[in-house]
């Protein structure tokens, strides 16, 4: 059974003046505030390469790069783990931006399993597999700060870009 219109489509016009078309707003458009250009600085990180990793490449890239950054730190640095923990804070950051939108959850989780696995070499070695393991537990216990920062960070990037995701889908 065919449905009939009860009443005429509207074409955007006012109905109190014909032919008088809507402002921006009531269409549903953008202003013309909407349309300024961006700042440099936002057109600078715009130009930066942006890849997406999976949350199986988001780990990867996360622990071979700690795991990279603790030689180094043990090769220049004498094991210093505040300089571990410093160049953490970066490595999460970007492991959270570059994960893709469908794993952004993987974020929080991955990065601290990165951070005990790249800590084995600037931990205190005690001698034996015993020694080992007490210089990573104590350097985990020492470093909680560096870890919770950045686990925390990561954590707050991948919910922004996942509250901005629905956002976007809502509209």
């Amino acid at each position: 059974m065919e449905q009939h219109r009860t009443r005429s489509p509207y074409d955007g016009t006012r109905r109190g003046t014909p032919g008088a078309p809507l402002p921006a707003q009531a269409r549903g458009g953008r202003t013309s505030l909407a349309r300024r250009p961006a700042p440099p600085v936002v057109r600078t990180l715009r130009q930066l390469p942006n890849p997406r990793l999976t949350g199986l490449g988001g780990g990867l890239f996360c622990t071979a790069l700690m795991c990279a950054l603790g030689f180094l730190d043990s090769l220049l640095f004498g094991s210093s783990l505040t300089a571990y923990g410093v160049l953490f804070v970066p490595v999460s950051v970007l492991t959270a931006v570059w994960i893709r939108r469908a794993d952004l959850l993987t974020a929080p989780v991955v990065v601290p399993i990165a951070f005990a696995v790249g800590l084995v070499p600037v931990a205190e070695n005690g001698g034996g597999t015993s020694g080992r393991l007490m210089g990573l537990f104590t350097a985990l216990a020492t470093q909680a700060g560096w870890l919770y920062g950045g686990t925390l960070l990561a954590g707050l990037i991948a919910l922004a870009r996942r509250i901005r995701m629905i956002r976007r889908r809502s509209r």
